[in-house]
C-alpha cells in the first residue's frame, strides 16, 4: 500500500513539473503536439528508471565509501549523459523502429533536470517515501511515478496548446506568453490534489 501512495502523491500531489518545477524547458517546448508530448514522456520514462538505478548505486557503493560525496552532482551529471548516449547506441542497433520513433527526444533527455533532480532525491533519500523504506526498490517506484507524473502534465498541457491554436488570442498574449498562463492555471489545478494522499493514508490506517 506504499507503493500505491508513492504512486498518487509523486504523479498528482507533488508532481515534479508542476508542484517542484523541474523539467520545465521540455514542458515547453515538447508540448506543442499531443505526439511529441507522448514521446518525450516515454523517453523520459525509460531514461530516468535506469538513472535512478545507476545513480543510487554510485552514491551508496562508490561516493559514500570513499568519502567523496561532494563530487556527487558532477558524477550524476556524467552518469546520466553516458547512459543516454550508450541507450541510446543499443536501442539504435536492436530496435530501429523504436530508435525513430523516440527520435530527437532521447538526446533532449541529457539537459532534463528532471532526470538529475530526481536521481538526487533518491540517492539523498530526501523524497516522500509515505512510510515505505528508503531503498533502491523504493526509488526506483518513486522514479517510475515521477515520470508518469511529468508525462500527464506534459500530454495535458499540450492538449490544451492544441485546442488553443483554434482560439482566437489577443495578439500580446499569443505564443509564450499563453501558454505560461497555461501552465500556472494548470498549476492551480494540481494544486487540489494536496492530502488527497495523507487523506489515502488515514483512511487505511
Amino acid at each position: 500500500m506504499a507503493y500505491l501512495l508513492i504512486f498518487i502523491s509523486a504523479i498528482f500531489v507533488n508532481n515534479i513539473v508542476l508542484s517542484q518545477f523541474l523539467g520545465i524547458c521540455p514542458f515547453l517546448g515538447v508540448s506543442k503536439k499531443i505526439s511529441t508530448a507522448l514521446g518525450m514522456g516515454v523517453a523520459v520514462a525509460f531514461v530516468l528508471v535506469i538513472s535512478v538505478i545507476a545513480t543510487y548505486t554510485l552514491q551508496h557503493y562508490v561516493l559514500i565509501p570513499l568519502h567523496v560525496e561532494f563530487l556527487q552532482t558532477i558524477c550524476f551529471i556524467l552518469v546520466i549523459a553516458g547512459l543516454v548516449q550508450m541507450i541510446e547506441i543499443v536501442i539504435k542497433k536492436i530496435s530501429p523502429v523504436l530508435y525513430q520513433a523516440l527520435g530527437i527526444f532521447l538526446p533532449l533527455i541529457t539537459t532534463n533536470c528532471c532526470v538529475l533532480g530526481v536521481s538526487l532525491l533518491v540517492a539523498n533519500g530526501t523524497y516522500q517515501a509515505q512510510g515505505a523504506e528508503l531503498n533502491l526498490l523504493t526509488g526506483v517506484v518513486y522514479a517510475f511515478a515521477t515520470a508518469i507524473g511529468f508525462a500527464l502534465a506534459l500530454v495535458i498541457f499540450a492538449g490544451i496548446r492544441e485546442r488553443l491554436q483554434s482560439v482566437d488570442i489577443p495578439k500580446n498574449m499569443r505564443g509564450m506568453a499563453i501558454a505560461l498562463i497555461t501552465a500556472g492555471l494548470l498549476a492551480m489545478a494540481f494544486m487540489g490534489f494536496n492530502g488527497v494522499d495523507a487523506g489515502i493514508a488515514a483512511l487505511i490506517k
